[in-house]
């Protein structure tokens, strides 16, 4: 379907464009022809054929830029240089099928005056060799939602570009990640076993002596 549209769009802006371009060439000819006649200028004069000029700059840049499709420059392409390759050929018979009395808002329209200045064929000629971009023949990628966005990037795989040169020297290793000691962990040094009550005392007596005493204590009586 972008063909189609992009094929219309050539047709309709390669005439557009030739009155376009033949309105401002001659409005700009004929304002500075009267300024030198008359030997002083009003820049204002030039204000209107600026305008068709511009929008002729307009059109052709828009059917030459935008990746739509390549057919639209081809044909307007096509259509604006076969004038000039036909004076090559046929000039009279060629200069005879161009009009040259139209009118367009009381101001002359010289359609023949692009042709024989060689106008029209340099238009034509960028505008073919827009179409030589490989760009123009690709259509633009479809727009992804977030959702989807959000999913590709999620099965991604994630790249680790951790090297052995990031890791931390011996000397420089940080120890505050290692846990310290605490009551869960068994004490390295033997103790003494507790002494064991006689077989058949009472357990409210008094617990047993060690049978030993610390050098340098006495006994209480």
């Amino acid at each position: 379907m972008r063909h189609l549209w992009s094929f219309l769009a050539g047709l309709v802006v390669a005439p557009v464009t030739w009155v376009l371009v033949t309105l401002g060439q001659d409005g700009s000819t004929r304002t500075v022809h009267r300024w030198v006649e008359i030997g002083t200028y009003s820049t204002p004069n030039l204000i209107e054929p600026a305008v068709y000029l511009g929008a002729a700059g307009i059109l052709l840049g828009l059917l030459g830029t935008l990746r739509v499709s390549p057919l639209g420059p081809l044909v307007a392409g096509l259509l604006l240089v076969t004038p000039y390759i036909g004076m090559f050929l046929a000039p009279f018979t060629v200069r005879g099928w161009i009009p040259d009395d139209w009118k367009v808002l009381g101001d002359p329209l010289p359609l023949r005056q692009p042709v024989e200045n060689g106008t029209v064929f340099l238009i034509g000629l960028l505008l073919l060799v827009a179409v030589l971009s490989a760009q123009r023949w690709r259509q633009w990628p479809a727009a992804t939602s977030p959702a989807e966005a959000e999913l590709t990037a999620a099965d991604k795989p994630v790249e680790n570009n951790f090297s052995l040169s990031d890791w931390p020297s011996t000397g420089a290793r940080d120890d505050r990640g290692t846990a310290p000691l605490t009551l869960g962990y068994p004490d390295p040094t033997p103790t003494d076993p507790l002494p064991r009550r006689a077989t058949g005392e009472s357990p409210w007596s008094a617990p047993p002596r060690a049978a030993t005493r610390p050098e340098g204590t006495t006994e209480i009586r």
